[in-house]
């Protein structure tokens, strides 16, 4: 059965569960969604929602779609600043991918994509945000009640994995 999100009358995504099944035929504790990020939505915003909203903390995303722009963020290890970069313009998401973990008691999301532009040359590294233009199209993997936290390491200056 699909599920709708709603926040303040704006239509952020839909969903529904697929069914997981063990070797010994019970419903184990992963879970798996088909998510759609609704049309001109925030993808970032709707996705964090939607972890929030099923209170995923741990596990992983990807997924295909298309927007209008696009905000991608290079980290430079010389100087631990990263370099913000937006796109405005139409492009197909040829790939979403990423993990959900925790940070702050919150779902964190570290994601990456690439994007096909017009000319069919593509962009892509870390997403900061992107406005879906069309549609948006994500499998979610929830990985049930693991844990994976992050915290501050000061030689990288990134938030790593607390494992």
């Amino acid at each position: 059965m699909a599920s709708l999100f709603q926040k303040k009358d704006h239509l952020l995504f839909s969903y529904t569960k697929v069914k997981r099944y063990s070797s010994k035929l019970f419903e184990d504790a992963n879970r798996r969604y088909i998510v759609s990020i609704r049309n001109h939505v925030e993808l970032m915003e709707g996705l964090k929602a939607f972890c929030d909203y099923i209170g995923i903390k741990c596990g992983q995303v990807s997924g295909i779609g298309a927007v209008c722009e696009a905000t991608f963020r290079m980290y430079d290890p010389a100087t631990k600043q990263y370099v913000d970069k937006t796109f405005s313009e139409q492009m197909e998401i040829t790939n979403i991918t990423g993990n959900i973990s925790e940070k702050d008691k919150e779902a964190y999301l570290h994601v990456h994509a690439t994007c096909s532009r017009a000319d069919y040359s593509c962009i892509g590294g870390h997403l900061l945000s992107a406005r879906i233009n069309g549609a948006c199209e994500l499998l979610v993997d929830s990985f049930g009640d693991t844990v994976a936290g992050r915290r501050p390491d000061d030689e990288t200056g990134l938030n790593l994995y607390e494992l």
